[in-house]
């Protein structure tokens, strides 16, 4: 069962090394294209107008109180959530590099290019969906074994430290985060909620199908 994954599979296109900035094709082209349908995901979930990703919650509710922009609280947020990474013994790669660059140019299209539903009912339907692609892409990346993104990084370490299923502790992880930005003023919706508890089994989806269609 996919909820009860623990760990992030290998397969043949997987890199021997996390820190290896010079992989064969296969496995840059797919970790491009999971970060692509991960971005795609969240600029998603932001045109749906139902509620933003928990962690842009929290980096609202923090600029509410400390007068910085969202874009410079979200950036102060990964170097912190990077420094979390030491006492859990994760270390960046080229996937954390990339990480950063496609999600948010693939954020940057959605809000041109693709128009808010006026219907409340698709727009809930695009963000179910974003919540879905958000997962898969998250699982797609991860299996290319080029180092996680912050978020990422931080949920296999602290995996690692619990021994609990990969669902469990994103979803953990989620839930907290949604709850500090929302107890600082940040704004909470149903599609803010979809991602909290969805976003876990998803990536644990998408581990799960990687691992199954190339193994």
């Amino acid at each position: 069962m996919f909820l009860k994954i623990k760990k992030i599979p290998k397969v043949h296109w997987s890199s021997e090394k996390p820190y290896n900035f010079k992989p064969k094709f296969s496995t840059f082209f797919f970790l491009c294209f999971g970060l692509t349908l991960f971005g795609l995901g969240e600029g998603l979930l932001i045109v749906s107008f139902t509620g933003a990703s928990p962690w842009s919650v929290l980096a609202q509710g923090i600029s509410l109180n400390v007068n910085l922009s969202i874009g410079i609280i979200t950036l102060l947020v990964s170097i912190a959530v990077l420094i979390l990474w030491i006492p859990l013994g994760q270390r960046p790669g080229m996937g954390t590099i990339f990480n950063a660059l496609i999600i948010a140019l693939m954020i940057d299209i959605c809000i041109i290019f693709v128009p808010t539903p006026s219907n409340y009912i698709y727009q809930l339907i695009l963000a179910i969906v974003s919540v879905i692609l958000v997962g898969v892409g998250g699982g797609i990346y991860l299996v290319s074994n080029l180092g996680p993104g912050p978020r990422d990084g931080l949920m296999i370490g602290l995996q690692k430290v619990s021994n609990l299923p990969i669902a469990a502790v994103r979803a953990t992880l989620e839930i907290s985060v949604v709850g500090i930005g929302w107890y600082l003023g940040g704004t909470v919706g149903v599609g803010t909620l979809l991602f909290a508890f969805g976003i876990g089994p998803c990536v644990a989806l998408g581990l799960y199908l990687v691992d199954k269609i190339f193994n």
